[in-house]
């Protein structure tokens, strides 16, 4: 028997609950969403009024302005991270005396 043959004959613990639970994972999200768009549908569909055309802009113009902030606040999170404005604070000790002052020590 191989070192192949040993890695592949052993399976890692808990390997089978972790798949397990990421299908349960996905089941509930999927159950939810499709929650989600049947009441969409329902809330839509179960009223008579009319909706102007002025509120279907209005909709429209927000969904279009939504996502531009999202893209350009996600565009700026990128920015910041490539340019390194996300790295941790480097504390820099500060001289024990300041030479313009006057009152640094002899050299």
């Amino acid at each position: 028997m191989t070192s192949t043959d040993n890695q592949a004959a052993v399976a890692p613990s808990g390997s089978e609950g972790g798949k397990l639970s990421r299908w349960v994972v996905i089941a509930v999200l999927s159950a939810l969403l499709l929650a989600a768009c049947i009441l969409g549908y329902l809330g839509w569909t179960s009223t008579d009024t009319k909706v102007p055309e002025a509120g279907y802009v209005a909709l429209v113009i927000g969904v279009v302005f939504s996502l531009l902030v999202g893209a350009g606040l996600m565009a700026l999170v990128f920015y910041s991270s490539r340019k390194g404005y996300d790295e941790p604070v480097v504390i820099i000790s500060e001289p024990d005396s300041d030479p313009e002052d006057g009152r640094g020590t002899p050299r």
